[in-house]
């Protein structure tokens, strides 16, 4: 299992698009994707759980991966996040 704490620093913080984008990164990898807040935790492949975390500007979430391909899955939602949800795989479509 891996882990990553990441501040997001989208100015929407992790809410339509941005949740939108992370979602359908997320279902890329076959390995179970969790984000929290705080105490809440959600599953990273069901938008509306990700939306409900409410995460704004400037708040840290956890992401954790447990599965066959964890590095990969949290090195691409750790360089999304980083990019301001610009950089998006190329299967990813919006």
């Amino acid at each position: 299992m891996k882990e990553l704490d990441i501040v997001v620093k989208n100015d929407t913080g992790l809410h339509s698009r941005p949740a939108d984008v992370f979602v359908r990164t997320a279902k890329l990898f076959e390995s179970d994707i969790k984000v929290s807040k705080g105490e809440k935790s959600a599953n990273a492949k069901t938008i509306i759980k990700v939306i409900l975390l409410n995460v704004s500007q400037n708040d840290t979430i956890k992401i954790t991966a447990d599965g066959p391909d964890e590095d990969a899955a949290i090195e691409e939602l750790k360089m999304l996040i980083e990019s301001d949800f610009e950089k998006i795989n190329d299967s990813v479509k919006i």
